[in-house]
């Protein structure tokens, strides 16, 4: 999370953040809901893989994302049921919406994002807004502590 944070410390950023990161998952939820075995889709699938790599990172912010792709889900299958025109517009808005409020983010930044530099931190970018409300709410004081001075660190060598 040190890596991401050390690209996100604009809070105009972090704003674009905390509306286009769910915006960009959602839309990748709809086209997922499709693609089914049985009664499970990819995007159960794929929401359960993060889920365990979260929790493995951190138990409380797991399952707090896990309360977030819950909705994510249910969200993204309810649209995928809808037809695929009106699914794919959807996805289209979403998607495209959320990567612009992305890069205008970083244009307040003044840095690229992280995934020009690191792909994997597409999967962080969730768990890593959702530990920025755990910090602005006062829990997790220590694990805001040393992300805030390692990305100090990463942004200094850079």
């Amino acid at each position: 999370m040190a890596l991401y944070a050390a690209y996100h410390q604009d809070a105009r950023n972090k704003a674009t953040h905390f509306v286009g990161v769910p915006m960009i998952v959602l839309s990748l939820l709809i086209p997922l809901g499709w693609l089914r075995f049985g009664p499970v889709s990819a995007g159960m699938i794929l929401a359960a893989a993060l889920i365990v790599y979260y929790v493995l990172l951190d138990v409380p912010l797991g399952l707090a994302m896990l309360a977030v792709f819950a909705g994510l889900l249910w969200a993204g299958e309810s649209i995928a049921r809808l037809g695929a025109l009106t699914a794919w517009a959807w996805f289209g808005v979403l998607f495209v919406g959320g990567w612009i409020l992305q890069l205008v983010g970083h244009v307040y930044e003044g840095r690229r994002p992280a995934l020009a530099d690191n792909l994997f931190q597409i999967f962080v970018a969730p768990i890593f807004l959702c530990a920025e409300l755990f910090f602005a709410l006062g829990y997790k004081p220590q694990l805001h502590a040393a992300v805030q001075a390692r990305a100090a660190q990463l942004r200094a060598s850079t």
